[in-house]
């Protein structure tokens, strides 16, 4: 069975989850950024950043976070929904969307009625009621599509 967990919940996984996240989407400079921010989110009283992984038993099989900033330069929007990944072996079933529909969820209990992500995807968000609202640049000055979802109009 396929759990979400808060990487505040597992405090044994901890490592485990700043590899993972490292591996998926950072660099061979950046592990210490990665452990840096998924440490100190664990300690916040703030209700972001939050990372949070999918597990198969105690595997890691998926992940996602919610942060203030998704590196773009949009600021002025937030929370953003970030680091999306499923395993290869676990993709077609449905997992990238339970971690949306959870993301959602979570962010509707933090108080926020909308969400934003950025991506160079197309058509992959849309199916799960994203609606693109514009476009925005990455640090590194690359064009990102973005989204938002709104939980309340």
């Amino acid at each position: 069975m396929i759990r979400i967990v808060d990487v505040r919940e597992v405090p044994d996984l901890l490592a485990d989850a700043v590899n993972y996240f490292w591996e998926q989407w950072g660099s061979d400079t950046n592990l210490n950024f990665y452990r840096d921010c998924i440490e100190n989110s664990c300690a916040t009283e703030s209700d972001i950043p939050r990372f949070y992984l999918a597990l198969e038993d105690q595997k890691v099989i998926g992940s996602y976070a919610l942060l203030r900033s998704d590196l773009n330069s949009r600021q002025d929007l937030f929370p953003w929904f970030a680091c999306l990944y499923i395993d290869p072996e676990h993709r077609g079933h449905k997992l990238g969307a339970m971690l949306q529909d959870h993301a959602i969820q979570q962010a509707g209990l933090k108080g926020y009625d909308r969400l934003y992500l950025c991506t160079d995807l197309t058509e992959y968000y849309e199916r799960n009621h994203w609606r693109y609202i514009g476009g925005g640049y990455s640090i590194g000055g690359e064009e990102m599509r973005i989204y938002e979802y709104r939980m309340r109009d």
